[in-house]
This record gives C-alpha cells, sequence and structure tokens, in this order.
C-alpha cells in the first residue's frame, strides 16, 4: 500500500536536495570566477615585481618560497631563448602573447600573464587545477552545513506532513462511526480547502445512501402492510370454504379464493418488478428498440382481456417505425402496465387506443382510453406506490404507474397524463432523440 507521507517525505527531499546541488553549482561557479579575477590579480602583481627586480638586476624571487607551488616564472631573452625557469620540471607553456592567456600544454591548463622589459619577455603562469580546487573547496564550504541538516529536514517534514495529514485521519475516524441508522452528514467546519471536495463528496453520498436506506424501508414498510391484506382475505375465503354447507356455496368460496389469490399474485409480481427497478438492482444494456412493434405485441398479449370486458383495442393503421435506445424487456412491462390501467378503469363497450410516433423529433408512445380519467390534482399521486384513487372502480395494487414512472427514468423520458380525445386519459411517454449510428 502506498503512503501519501512517505511519497511526499521523498518528493520533498529530491526536491531539496536537487537544490541544494543546484546552489552548490552555482557557489563553485561563482567563487570559481571570483578566485579567477583574484588570482589574475595576482599574476600580474608578481609579473611587475620581476620586472622591477630585472630593472634593478637583482633577482631574489626562489622556488622554494612559500609561492613556489602556485606559481612558475618563467623569463625570455629577446632573441627567444629562455633565461629563466624557476620549476625546471613542470612543463610550462611556451612564450604565449602578453596580457592574461589560458593555455593547455597537454598535461594540463595555465593562466598565464606576460609582459615585456627592456626586450626580454616576464610570464608568470599558474595552473588552471589550483582555481578549481579553491573554487570547490568554497562550494563545500557553503553546501556541507545544509547537507548536513538533510537528516534534520527529512524529521522535521515528516511531522509537518503528519500534521497536515490530519485532516484526512479526522474524516476517515468520522465516516467510520456513520451506522445505517445514523447517516449524519460529516462536518465541514474548520476543514482544510484541499479537504473540502471530499468531504462534500462524502456527504453527497451519505445523503443518497441515506435516501435509498429510507425508500429501502418504506418499500418493506409498504410491501408488508399491501400482502397482510389480502393475505388476511384469503384466509378467511379458505375458512369460508371450509365451512360451506353444500357444493354451491363451497364452489363460490372457491371462486373467491381463487380471485384472491390471482390478486395477490399481481401485487407479488408488481412488487418484484418494482424491487429490479431500485437503483443500484443492476443496468442493461439499452440497444435499439422499434415502439411501433412493441407496441404490436402487447396488444396482442392484452386481446383476450379486451374481449372478455368488450373494449375495443388497438393502434391506428399505417404507422410509422419508431426507434428509441431501451431495454426491450422493460420497455414491454411500461407499456403492459400502461394499457392494464387502460383496460381496468374503461367500461365495457369502451376504446383504448395505442399510439406510437415522433413529435418534434422526441419518440413517444400514448395509450388513450375512453374511461373516466384522472382529476388533475391526482395526475402527480398516482404515480407514488401504492395509492389508490379513493373513486376508483376497480382494486389495484398501486404499483403500476409507480413503476412505468421508474422505468421512464432508467431511460431519461417523462411521463405525462392529460385529457384524451376519446373522453378518458391519455398516458403518454416521451423519449429522448435516438442518436443516429
Amino acid at each position: 500500500m502506498k503512503s501519501i507521507r512517505r511519497q511526499l517525505l521523498l518528493a520533498l527531499l529530491a526536491v531539496i536536495t536537487l537544490a541544494i546541488l543546484a546552489g552548490a553549482l552555482a557557489a563553485y561557479r561563482t567563487a570559481r570566477d571570483e578566485a579567477s579575477a583574484l588570482l589574475d590579480y595576482q599574476l600580474r602583481q608578481l609579473a611587475l615585481s620581476f620586472r622591477d627586480e630585472a630593472r634593478h638586476g637583482a633577482l631574489r624571487w626562489k622556488p622554494g618560497s612559500d609561492d613556489a607551488e602556485e606559481f612558475s616564472v618563467q623569463i625570455w631573452a629577446a632573441d627567444g631563448t629562455r633565461i629563466y625557469l624557476s620549476h625546471p620540471l613542470q612543463d610550462l607553456p611556451h612564450q604565449v602573447p602578453l596580457g592574461h592567456v589560458t593555455v593547455d600544454t597537454g598535461s594540463g591548463k595555465w593562466r598565464v600573464f606576460g609582459l615585456q622589459q627592456g626586450g626580454q619577455v616576464i610570464q608568470v603562469a599558474q595552473p588552471m587545477q589550483l582555481r578549481d580546487r579553491l573554487a570547490l573547496a568554497a562550494a563545500l564550504r557553503i553546501v556541507a552545513p545544509f547537507l548536513l541538516l538533510l537528516p534534520v529536514l527529512a524529521v522535521l517534514i515528516w511531522v509537518v506532513i503528519g500534521r497536515g495529514l490530519r485532516p484526512l485521519v479526522d474524516v476517515a475516524q468520522a465516516v467510520g462511526t456513520r451506522t445505517a441508522i445514523a447517516l449524519d452528514p460529516l462536518p465541514d467546519r474548520q476543514v482544510p480547502a484541499e479537504v473540502v471536495p471530499l468531504v462534500v463528496a462524502l456527504n453527497e453520498l451519505l445523503l443518497r445512501l441515506q435516501r435509498a436506506l429510507e425508500q429501502q424501508r418504506e418499500f418493506v414498510a409498504d410491501a408488508a402492510h399491501e400482502l397482510r391484506t389480502p393475505l388476511a382475505a384469503l384466509t378467511l375465503q379458505v375458512q369460508l370454504a371450509e365451512r360451506a354447507a353444500d357444493a354451491a356455496a363451497r364452489d363460490e368460496a372457491f371462486g373467491e379464493l381463487k380471485g384472491g389469490l390471482q390478486r395477490a399474485t399481481h401485487s407479488v409480481q408488481q412488487l418484484l418488478t418494482l424491487a429490479r427497478l431500485e437503483p443500484g438492482a443492476g443496468e442493461s444494456t439499452l440497444q435499439p428498440v422499434d415502439l411501433r412493434q412493441l407496441a404490436a405485441e402487447v396488444i396482442v398479449d392484452h386481446l383476450l382481456l379486451a374481449e372478455a370486458r368488450q373494449i375495443d383495442l388497438g393502434a391506428p393503421p399505417q404507422q410509422q417505425s419508431c426507434f428509441v435506445a431501451g431495454d426491450a424487456d422493460a420497455l414491454r412491462i411500461l407499456l403492459a402496465n400502461l394499457i392494464s390501467n387502460a383496460l381496468r378503469f374503461t367500461p365495457r363497450g369502451g376504446r383504448v387506443d395505442v399510439v406510437t410516433g415522433s413529435s418534434e423529433g422526441l419518440p413517444f408512445v400514448e395509450v388513450c382510453d375512453s374511461g373516466e380519467g384522472i382529476p388533475p390534482a391526482e395526475r402527480e399521486r398516482v404515480f407514488d406506490r401504492f395509492y389508490r384513487r379513493a373513486a376508483a372502480g376497480e382494486a389495484g395494487s398501486g404499483l403500476g404507474l409507480a413503476i412505468v414512472r421508474a422505468i421512464a427514468e432508467r431511460h431519461r423520458a417523462r411521463v405525462l397524463l392529460a385529457d384524451a380525445k376519446l373522453g378518458g386519459l391519455r398516458a403518454r411517454v416521451e423519449f429522448p432523440r435516438l442518436a443516429p449510428p
């Protein structure tokens, strides 16, 4: 597991070390330039002193003096003959132009200053290696304290980084105290600006989790309440069937029991469908789906129910193909719920039309019926789970339109309820535009 603290420590130490080395290089170059200027001045002064001594005929500087290892002197006669050499064993440069010159003899570079006096040329030379050693020593004296302080800096950086990362530890501890019962948001006061986005994201996550848990608890409570009533009714119907005095009464009781079982089965199926549509229950791959063909298939599935209720169920002829990006199975459930609701609340002899098409580039499917419709004040509430209209003549699970909206939201579609030209309700689902392949 990677440690941010360790990575920051190594990165900062590396940066500090590079900065020290860069400073050492700059100090070395500065010291070398300053030493060169100073030593050039000394070369000139030494050459001038030799000129004065040669003028008076007394040359007192000997190779054994303190400057013997730093300076070398040679004097050339007017005819080019070397008449004096302070270090015979050294490979000194031959006669060079007057003034300050840097000469490479093959065995090393020399800094030479020459001047002319009475036909003679006096040259004072100094090895460049000496100047480099002086500059390097000066740079090391400057950098050495900083290099010795690196361990101390490492400890200080480790402590400072630990204190800087302390808010992350506090956030982790605060998240660890949250439970499924207590999902309070994390405090964002006195939090460093760098940690605020993390706290905000965690609070949003906690809020979504709290809502999901509340929805789950409400779903379980509502499901238990809704299933308790039909199960109690089934128990009473079984008891009535057991107490039936004759075959006719027993057949009537079993008929009621069969109807109760069908209603309970339908409620359970609707609950399972709604549970599969809950967030996090898994996402299906969206594929192009032809709404016209899908509507035709669902209409065929409901023809027997429509005939039993003497309802004219169909779709207008010559409809164009209308494609949307969706899950075919989920859209089949959506359309089946809309058609089932329309058939349930349409009186005998009524009419239910299923229309597909495109309006302003947006694909849609709508189911229109000739029933009693839904008052505008209740059109939003009918999407709530287990909500049943008081004036509804048909008993249902109260989950049909909730399932329709859940499927529509998964497809980024919207469900619109309005008055139908047939006199009842028009339930329209508008889908986003399908991008061309």
